[in-house]
C-alpha cells in the first residue's frame, strides 16, 4: 500500500476528456517521476492530486483518507505540498523571510509574518536553507537570487510547511547545467526522508534523480519502471519520443 493511491482516475472538461481510467500507487520515501509529451495529462493529475480540481471520476486516497473532494487547502494541511513550474516566491524579502512567511500556521502569507517571526524556529529555518543550499544566502533578497536559487528557495518554502508529499511541476526548467546537477543532489537527499512526485522532462535529471518512472500518454498510464525498464520500452521510445532514442534525450 503507498502514501498515494489513484485509482481509475478520469478527468474531462466538457466534452474534452484529459484523463482516463488512470491509477497510480506511489510508495514513501520514493521518488517518482512522471513524463509524457506534452498534454499527456501530467499537470491535470497534479491538479487533481492537490485539489486544484476535482476527478470526474475515480478516487485519490492520501496516507489512508480519501481526499477525491477535498479542496486545496485541506488537501494542503493534510500533507501535500507542491511547487508549481513558475516560482512564487517575494522578491522584496530576503530568503529568510521567505522560508518564515511559508510556515504553515496561516495561509494567507502575510498573516504568517505579522503572527511573530519568533514563532518560526531558527533552527526549522536554518536546517531547510541548508537542505536546498541555501545557507549562506539567508539574508540575501529573493529578487537578486539567480534562476535556480530563485527555484531552490520555493522548493525550501514547499518544506516549510512539512509536508509528507511533495508534488515538483518540472523543477529543473530553465536552469543551467550546474544548477540542475545540485538540484539533483538535492533531491536525492530529499527522498530519504519524503516523498516526491516530480513532472519533468529532462530525460537526464530523470535519470538521476528516479526510483519509478510513470510514463504518461493521451490521459493514460502507457508505462512505469524503472529508468532501465522505460528506456528499452519499444512503445514508450515510438510513444514519447518518436524515433528518437529514449537514452539519448536529454
Amino acid at each position: 500500500m503507498g502514501i498515494l493511491e489513484i485509482s481509475h482516475l478520469s478527468k474531462s472538461f466538457d466534452t474534452t476528456q484529459v484523463l482516463t481510467d488512470f491509477s497510480l500507487d506511489v510508495t514513501e520515501h520514493t521518488l517518482r517521476c512522471l513524463i509524457g509529451p506534452n498534454g499527456a495529462g501530467k499537470t491535470t493529475t497534479m491538479d487533481v492530486i492537490t485539489g486544484r480540481q476535482h476527478p470526474t471520476s475515480g478516487t485519490i486516497v492520501f496516507d489512508g483518507v480519501d481526499i477525491s473532494t477535498w479542496g486545496e487547502h485541506a488537501i494542503s494541511r493534510r500533507g501535500i505540498g507542491r511547487k508549481f513550474q513558475v516560482p512564487a516566491v517575494f522578491r522584496d524579502l530576503t530568503v529568510r523571510e521567505n522560508l518564515q512567511v511559508a510556515d504553515r500556521q496561516e495561509f494567507n502569507p502575510f498573516r504568517n509574518m505579522f503572527r511573530g517571526r519568533e514563532r518560526v524556529s531558527r533552527a526549522k529555518v536554518a536546517d531547510i536553507a541548508a537542505s536546498v543550499g541555501l545557507s549562506g544566502r539567508l539574508d540575501t533578497h529573493a529578487g537578486v537570487l539567480s534562476h535556480g536559487e530563485i527555484q531552490w528557495l520555493e522548493i525550501g518554502m514547499v518544506l516549510m510547511q512539512d509536508p509528507k508529499l511533495l508534488l515538483m511541476d518540472e523543477p529543473t526548467a530553465g536552469m543551467t547545467e550546474h544548477e540542475t546537477e545540485k538540484t539533483a543532489t538535492i533531491f536525492n537527499a530529499l527522498k530519504k526522508s519524503h516523498t516526491l512526485l516530480v513532472v519533468e522532462h529532462d530525460m537526464g535529471f530523470v535519470r538521476s534523480i528516479a526510483d519509478v518512472v510513470t510514463v504518461m500518454h493521451m490521459g493514460r498510464l502507457l508505462a512505469e519502471g524503472t529508468i532501465a525498464e522505460i528506456e528499452v520500452n519499444a512503445r514508450v521510445r515510438e510513444v514519447y519520443l518518436g524515433t528518437e532514442d529514449l537514452a539519448d534525450a536529454a
